[in-house]
């Protein structure tokens, strides 16, 4: 009799041991806990901005299909951003992700500890005291701008070299929101990543107060072609931009580079190559981590700031994305993926390397010599590039 319950108890464990092999190593997905993860958009997909930020929820689910459940809120302005977070914490959300800029997220992630707020950075957030559970993470855009400068300083060389434009005339335009960092950032690294090929270029920056705004923006990309501008970029949400370029076209040479998203099917014969954040590693890796029970810096491949984020081209961050085969100029490519290259293996310092005298942007009396080169994104996943080079680039 003892041997047939010493044979049972035995029986036992090796089932209980089987049963724990399976589960955890040979198909860990059976019966794990199932998460919510909520979004709050500061606009809904119909801007370009919120439409590249929602690619990474629709990939969230894609990978983590049943384990996880999204509930998500559009149009939230920065000003009204609690009543919704309170309502996706109420639903059971164990990490929210944010594409708007508001100082109520950090409030109320005091009050939930146990919950994940997760915002696009904002501010310089690497002097402050944070609570655990409140993170910030952005890609480092101004290497993405840099590229598709490039991109656009070659098809300034190209009609400089065929003497279709003269180098007085090497123009770009610029539609940008407002006069902050990241869109100062973005648009000088981008204009340097022209006058790395073209070293003719010059910008005019126009602002329009506001980060959607169709017919502003449409109207001032008009007044920048009349002006002489050969290549527009800009800084906000919406395609007013590009179709003012696609407009333009059909009588003489423009071009437009987008910002988040691939205009091309919309703006077949200006559209010449587009640069975006990616946001889908940092989402996808801090999921895992909640889903894991591990913090989220630990998870998620980038350069950690404390509780902040950044990446770039070495590890998926930043893109530049259909390179318009038909407008391009011969070996455009081959450049675009060398500055990739050297991006990847940390020589950052060449998107703001020339010897035009930097000033800043809050006081004239500072200046910066950047012959060197400046290392973006050194400590914050927030631009820290607020310099104005006004030898080459005038601000309307």
């Amino acid at each position: 009799m003892k041997r047939v319950y010493a044979a049972t108890i035995s029986t036992c464990l090796l089932a209980v041991i089987l049963v724990y092999v399976y589960k955890t190593w040979i198909n860990p997905n059976v019966e794990q806990e199932k998460i919510y993860v909520g979004f709050v958009y500061d606009s809904d997909e119909s801007t370009s901005y919120t439409y590249n930020f929602s690619l990474a929820a629709d990939e969230l689910k894609k990978t983590y299909d049943d384990r996880i459940e999204i509930l998500s809120h559009s149009n939230v302005l920065d000003d009204e951003t609690e009543e919704p977070l309170r309502d996706l914490v109420n639903k059971g959300c164990s990490i929210i992700f944010l594409n708007g800029y508001s100082p109520q997220v950090l409030e109320v992630a005091k009050e939930y500890p146990e919950v994940q707020f997760c915002q696009a950075s904002w501010k310089d957030m690497s002097e402050e005291s944070v609570p655990e559970n409140y993170h910030t993470f952005k890609g480092e855009a101004y290497q993405a701008r840099y590229v598709s400068g490039i991109a656009a300083g070659s098809v300034l060389r190209q009609l400089i070299d065929r003497r279709l434009l003269t180098p007085e005339e090497a123009c770009i335009g610029y539609v940008a929101a407002f006069p902050d960092p990241e869109v100062i950032s973005g648009y000088t690294a981008f204009l340097l990543g022209a006058r790395s090929v073209a070293p003719e270029a010059f910008m005019r920056v126009r602002y329009t107060g506001t980060w959607g705004s169709f017919s502003l923006e449409k109207r001032m990309t008009e007044e920048l072609i009349q002006e002489g501008c050969v290549i527009i970029s800009q800084h906000t949400d919406t395609i007013g931009p590009v179709l003012a370029c696609e407009e333009a076209s059909l009588t003489h040479n423009v071009y437009h580079v987008a910002y988040n998203q691939s205009l091309l099917g919309v703006a077949p014969r200006s559209a010449l190559i587009a640069a975006r954040i990616n946001w889908t590693p940092y989402i996808v890796s801090a999921v895992e981590a909640v889903l894991n029970r591990e913090t989220i810096e630990s998870v998620v491949k980038g350069n950690v700031h404390g509780n902040d984020v950044s990446a770039g081209f070495e590890y998926g961050w930043v893109e530049v994305m259909d390179l318009n085969a038909a407008l391009a100029a011969p070996g455009t490519k081959e450049k675009i993926d060398e500055a990739i290259g050297q991006f990847k293996t940390g020589n950052k310092r060449q998107a703001f390397k020339t010897d035009v005298t930097a000033v800043s942007a809050t006081d004239s009396s500072v200046t910066i010599d950047l012959n060197g080169g400046f290392l973006e994104n050194e400590r914050s996943s927030y631009p820290s590039f607020y310099y104005l080079l006004p030898d080459i680039i005038s601000v309307e």
